[in-house]
């Protein structure tokens, strides 16, 4: 019985991790149950056992992508780094991705909000709000230490930097070399602009 659950658990991971790469490289609307059983090697039936709707299962992706990015962001805030040092660490999330092809997940479906169903248009509300208040902490820092100034108001320059991320991917991802294109985009801002 046990052996059955742990299976199940790591077949329940392998669908999301699947969904998840498609969500990020195609988008919400253009990836399929088939698509999934075609990379997992499972049928679509065992699909729905696990997830009976395609929006239960982007639900339960929004969610595990807020906790792993709250990790992430943890984990930054915790090396004891610069202010100007931890924003740069920041951006290079929204970089890493790139490499692999793929943009934000919550970016990705904030284009398709309007046909996502409430829940999961609540978890993505709640993704960009920690994370802009996560942010918002760290500018908070380089404002108190002397590093910059914020303006007009510290939570508006967390929501343009996100923009100015989220949208850089956007961008970057039309070219062969999108991490490069990237980089040439955000750091020299950030550095001009925080530095």
């Amino acid at each position: 019985m046990v052996d059955n659950e742990i299976v199940e658990k790591k077949t329940a991971q392998k669908i999301l991790d699947v969904a998840r790469d498609l969500v990020r490289s195609r988008g919400y609307s253009a990836f399929s149950y088939a698509d999934i059983s075609e990379q997992v090697g499972i049928r679509k039936a065992s699909i729905h056992y696990h997830f009976s709707s395609k929006d239960e299962l982007v639900g339960k992706l929004v969610l595990q992508y807020r906790e792993t990015m709250a990790l992430k962001c943890d984990r930054i805030a915790r090396s004891a780094a610069s202010p100007d040092r931890q924003l740069m660490e920041f951006a290079r999330l929204y970089q890493d991705g790139l490499e692999e092809g793929q943009i934000c997940l919550c970016a990705m479906l904030a284009a398709d909000f309007a046909v996502l169903p409430e829940p999961v248009q609540d978890e993505i509300r709640i993704f960009f709000q920690e994370t802009e208040t996560w942010l918002a902490a760290v500018l908070q820092q380089g404002c108190e230490a002397k590093k910059w100034q914020c303006h007009p108001s510290i939570e508006q320059e967390a929501k343009g930097i996100i923009a100015m991320l989220q949208g850089a991917q956007l961008l970057a991802r039309s070219v062969e070399d999108s991490s490069a294109m990237f980089e040439q985009i955000v750091f020299p801002l950030l550095s001009a602009r925080f530095s």
